[in-house]
């Protein structure tokens, strides 16, 4: 996603091309709907721009609101993660564009509210949103996995419960110790984010 600004025109063309040939989407993952389905929706700050790690308080309240706005529209929460410049979240849905509808009113409400705390009216905050489709039992264990480990991945924490803000504390209650070292033994999560542009 984030490479393709970094491409001159020849290498951006080139790409495209290869995209259409292979039937891969031009830009961005596919919309993908499905019964009852699961997905990981990932969305990031422009450039990666720790905007909503602006503040613990932002990170805090940000939580928060995308909880909420997810809750409005999905069966379940799986589990989530909010960082200072990108967030995952695992959901259960019927209607996958419902909520990707919702994080996009989340994602303006928040652009003009944190601008406006931070005067730079008509800065970019968001990238965009884009969801992935839980494919089977052991994409969604790796996708919990993946989620829970972000923040160790980016060096913010050594542990994943040491991570105020994702719902990993939850899920420790909810499964025990024991099941959340085997979960992260069997599903292996070396291979997931790797070659998003390719």
């Amino acid at each position: 996603m984030y490479e393709w600004r970094k491409l001159n025109k020849k290498e951006q063309k080139e790409l495209l091309e290869y995209r259409k040939i292979n039937k891969k989407p031009w830009h961005s993952p596919p919309h993908i709907q499905g019964n009852k389905t699961y997905f990981l929706i990932t969305a990031a700050c422009y450039e990666h721009r720790p905007v909503i790690g602006y503040s613990r308080k932002r990170l805090d309240e940000f939580e928060n609101l995308l909880y909420d706005s997810a809750m409005n529209c999905v069966e379940t929460i799986n589990a989530w993660v909010v960082l200072p410049n990108h967030y995952h979240i695992l959901v259960k849905t019927d209607n996958v564009f419902e909520i990707l509808k919702s994080i996009g009113k989340l994602h303006g409400k928040t652009s003009f509210l944190w601008n406006g705390e931070e005067s730079k009216r008509g800065r970019q905050v968001w990238h965009g949103a884009a969801e992935q489709g839980i494919k089977s039992e052991r994409h969604f264990w790796a996708a919990i996995n993946y989620i829970y480990n972000n923040p160790v991945k980016h060096g913010y924490v050594e542990k994943w419960g040491d991570w105020p803000f994702s719902s990993f504390n939850y899920y420790l209650n909810d499964v025990g110790r024991e099941e959340v070292e085997e979960i992260w033994r069997e599903y292996d999560i070396s291979d997931m984010g790797k070659k998003w542009d390719a």
